[in-house]
């Protein structure tokens, strides 16, 4: 039974994770219709680049541990946001006007380039973050076994979820959510409106990759790395979930996310675990055939 709980705890955080990854890729995904793999690799452009200038502030500047990590999230987060903010500007947000299929090749070059910069710049080396936050929480004792989570961990969880928590917010009680519910139902009917379709396509790029800037870096401080091998298993994942939830729906999606990140935790605690991604995916394939909407083209 403890074991169980344990596990069940473990969870916890990677469903915080996945439901938050989820719930950003939505945004995105809603006006843009069309799979996007960069969000996984901004995921992990933002967990390398604060791994990469929190090293460069701790052996190059010289501060001490805390203020090298603020520094390292501060220009993570400029670089990726910078970077999500030109690739929706002068690659999808036009590519989505004139040719919709072509951004599916589009992210993918984007995914390597983000991927090949990140690698360039730390010289094709491993840098790890020291651990920090690591005491243990108790949350049951049955004097043999505890079931326990670090603070890192909960700090994690209460972060993202507050991050969907206002996301939600945001799309359900502001004007520019009803725009944005708007535009994924009808651009061109919320242009008519006087809704601008554009405007509304960007600034959702960049909310959806400022979500996977802050998932990035929650997760990079807790794992203590980020590679790109990491942030492309995510982001396919995250995608697929996306798909099956809906475009239109990001709590519907963050709600399957979370799911899905219980479902791989009990499945590394009692099955095989070199069989963990083929019964994932084959999961996620499956719910995809399962959810299929067929259209009825007149």
């Amino acid at each position: 039974m403890a074991y169980l709980l344990q596990q069940l705890a473990n969870a916890v955080p990677l469903a915080a994770l996945y439901a938050t990854l989820a719930f950003g890729y939505s945004i995105a995904f809603g006006v843009m219709k069309r799979a996007d793999i960069t969000y996984g690799a901004l995921f992990a452009f933002a967990g390398q680049m604060l791994v990469l200038f929190t090293d460069v502030g701790y052996t190059k500047m010289y501060l001490i541990l805390q203020a090298a990590f603020a520094f390292g999230a501060v220009i993570a987060i400029s670089y990726t946001i910078g970077t999500s903010f030109l690739i929706g500007r002068a690659i999808m947000l036009p590519l989505s006007r004139k040719s919709p299929n072509t951004v599916i090749v589009a992210a993918l070059g984007m995914m390597i380039i983000l991927m090949e910069t990140a690698r360039l710049a730390s010289n094709t080396r491993g840098i790890w973050l020291p651990p920090f936050l690591n005491d243990a929480v108790v949350f049951w004792d049955s004097g043999s076994f505890r079931v326990t989570l670090t603070e890192i961990q909960l700090l994690n969880t209460v972060l993202m979820i507050l991050v969907i928590f206002i996301g939600a917010y945001v799309l359900k009680c502001t004007g520019w959510g009803r725009i944005w519910r708007a535009v994924t139902d009808d651009a061109l009917a919320a242009e008519l409106c006087g809704a601008s379709a554009s405007r509304v396509f960007l600034t959702a790029y960049v909310a959806s990759a400022m979500v996977a800037t802050i998932c990035g870096l929650l997760a990079t401080s807790y794992y203590g790395t980020m590679d790109f091998g990491a942030g492309l298993m995510f982001g396919l994942k995250v995608l697929m979930i996306a798909a099956v939830g809906g475009y239109s729906e990001p709590l519907k999606s963050a709600g399957g996310a979370a799911l899905l990140g219980l479902t791989e935790t009990m499945w590394g605690a009692y099955g095989p675990f070199l069989w963990r991604d083929f019964v994932i995916f084959s999961l996620l394939v499956l719910l995809l055939v399962l959810s299929r909407r067929e259209r009825v083209v007149p």
